[in-house]
């Protein structure tokens, strides 16, 4: 049973900010109220659990941020993550529910993989879900079985990291999954626009003596999907949108009444393609780091309700694999620990969005965008909170990932995720953050 006092909640769900006390038992939130009495009646329901009361004045809660595009590299690569060391990244991150992608080895296109997954998954602090393919072994010829794969307990379908080029195939998919009721999440990146990969083509490019991937390779594809939908009436996900071009395309078939919907990435709403001249391999993803208008683009696309919502795209890779030259070495940076620290410190601090926006883009609209009871911040809810100050500077120094490939490692961050709660336990605590507030706590919790 835990008691946190004195809190600012911020529940996008309910529209709520405010100052609060939140108690916690059995794994539910059992009472929400500014002045909560520990009278007999809420001690009773505790059931002989200890009574632990946090004071968190001068502390944020929110609900229990979820990412819905996350790699644990589990199974076949666990060299770079396994299911554990992804969900204690996860949860110091603030993170309560993650979507595990499907290209693991062998990729998650069998009823054995993704029980084990989800099995494995059970076995830590955090809620972890998986995808399913969208076609076998990920080649894009043929599709899985679809229907199975929900019933073992997929919540959305993606080859996540590789485009499926057949057009016919793709509307099948949809057609399949409109029926299921499950979206479909897609990588674009047409590889006829791309001679190397993990790099804008462009001027940073250039000075590499690369050309690099062009931004047609997304666009077109985001184009067709757009198309398919629409004809369909899938649901879909563009995955890390990268392009100006992309951004205006989900927005016209919003409007068009297309059921697509879009996520950002904190690498493509903070740094450019000039990241590549300072970072390296830190900074060579799929899709690549673009130009400062790219950027911008983004971050409107978030403002103005284009881009639905935030995911880290948590992508691990030992440390040899990243010392590799330029166009040896794998895309992808980890981002879970970071995620909500760079929100902050880019999109709320230029007033580009609201604690309250950035939250529900990375809670409650993905919650609500894969039907998931996570999210919102109520009684008789799952008790999946998060508690950050939002004022606390920090460096990101050891990560909880098994993997440092982060251009952020070594950097100061603001804004610090203190602890994380899932299913009423806490999951992550950084007792040296609460040590070293002013508070009368100290770094310990009372106990009554």
């Amino acid at each position: 049973m835990i008691m946190l006092k004195k809190v600012r909640l911020i529940d996008p769900a309910s529209r709520t900010d405010g100052i609060r006390d939140i108690l916690i038992s059995e794994g539910k939130i059992t009472k929400i109220g500014e002045r909560l009495d520990l009278d007999a009646s809420l001690i009773a329901r505790a059931k002989g659990e200890v009574l632990k009361i946090l004071d968190c004045e001068g502390l944020c809660a929110a609900p229990g941020l979820v990412d819905g595009h996350v790699h644990f590299r589990d199974p076949g690569l666990t060299y770079k993550e396994d299911i554990a060391t992804g969900a204690a990244a996860a949860a110091a991150g603030g993170f309560t529910s993650v979507i595990c992608m499907a290209n693991t080895k062998p990729p998650v296109d069998n009823e054995d993989t993704i029980v084990g997954i989800i099995r494995r998954g059970r076995q830590t602090p955090i809620r972890v879900y998986s995808a399913s393919a969208i076609t076998k072994g990920m080649e894009g010829q043929e599709l899985v079985d679809m229907k199975l794969m929900k019933e073992c307990g997929a919540i959305l379908y993606t080859d996540d990291g590789m485009p499926i080029m057949k057009e016919e195939l793709v509307r099948e998919a949809m057609l399949t999954a409109r029926r299921l009721k499950l979206p479909l999440s897609f990588h674009e990146e047409d590889p006829q626009y791309i001679t190397e990969p993990g790099v804008n083509h462009g001027d940073v490019a250039g000075r590499m003596g690369l050309t690099g991937a062009d931004r047609k390779a997304e666009s077109t594809m985001v184009a067709r999907d757009c198309k398919l939908a629409r004809e369909t009436g899938a649901t879909i996900v563009i995955q890390h949108i990268s392009a100006k071009e992309s951004v205006d395309l989900v927005r016209k078939a919003k409007k068009n009444g297309v059921r697509v919907f879009a996520e950002a990435t904190p690498h493509h709403f903070t740094l450019t393609e000039e990241a590549v001249s300072l970072y390296g391999t830190n900074a060579k993803m799929n899709p690549p780091l673009r130009t400062e208008e790219d950027r911008q683009a983004i971050i409107e696309g978030l403002k103005d309700g284009t881009i639905d919502v935030i995911a880290t795209d948590h992508a691990p890779h030992s440390k040899s694999e990243k010392d590799r030259p330029f166009t040896q070495a794998p895309s992808g940076i980890i981002g879970l620990e970071t995620a909500f620290a760079l929100g902050m410190m880019n999109l709320v601090a230029p007033g580009h969005l609201t604690l309250s926006q950035l939250i529900s883009k990375m809670s409650t609209e993905p919650a609500r965008l894969y039907a998931l009871e996570a999210g919102a911040v109520r009684e008789d809810g799952p008790a999946d909170i998060i508690l950050f100050d939002p004022e606390k500077t920090w460096a990101y120094l050891v990560p909880q990932s098994k993997a440092t490939n982060s251009p952020w490692l070594g950097k100061s961050l603001k804004g610090k995720v203190v602890m994380t709660i899932c299913g009423g336990q806490i999951a992550y605590e950084d007792t040296r953050a609460f040590g070293e507030r002013r508070l009368p706590i100290g770094a310990k919790l009372k106990e009554i």
